[in-house]
């Protein structure tokens, strides 16, 4: 399938968010806190066990699957950047070039001779 490089780079951001939401499960959002009060003991009242609300291996598939769209998504994405053309300005690509300094006044211009400026502070 076709699609215009903007949309590859749509698709991208939206998996790369999706492989970060996927790669930040911790193991607490796995399981959910129930209590029962038991008492077992003088000292122990209550009992606090986990339950699984998903198994490792569907967050993983997930996670793993996404990984994979990522991937790929990518490197079309980079071989269009080394393999498409662009149209710009010469100028785009150029190096910078210091501007010339600006031409001397005085006599001597007109000939191109070299023309020294004195500066004189007069005495009183």
């Amino acid at each position: 399938m076709k699609i215009a490089l903007a949309d590859a780079l749509l698709r991208r951001k939206e998996l790369a968010g999706k492989v970060d939401v996927l790669s930040q499960i911790q193991q607490k959002g796995l399981f959910e806190i129930r209590g029962q009060r038991v008492k077992i003991t003088d000292n122990v009242d209550e009992v606090t066990a986990q339950v699984p609300l998903l198994t490792a291996g569907q967050v993983t598939h997930e996670y793993d699957w996404h990984a994979r769209q990522l991937r790929l998504i990518d490197a079309v994405i980079q071989r269009a950047n080394w393999t498409t053309e662009v149209e710009v300005d010469d100028g785009v690509m150029g190096e910078y070039k210091k501007p010339e300094p600006w031409p001397p006044r005085g006599p001597g211009v007109e000939t191109g001779e070299t023309v020294k400026a004195v500066h004189t502070v007069p005495t009183r």
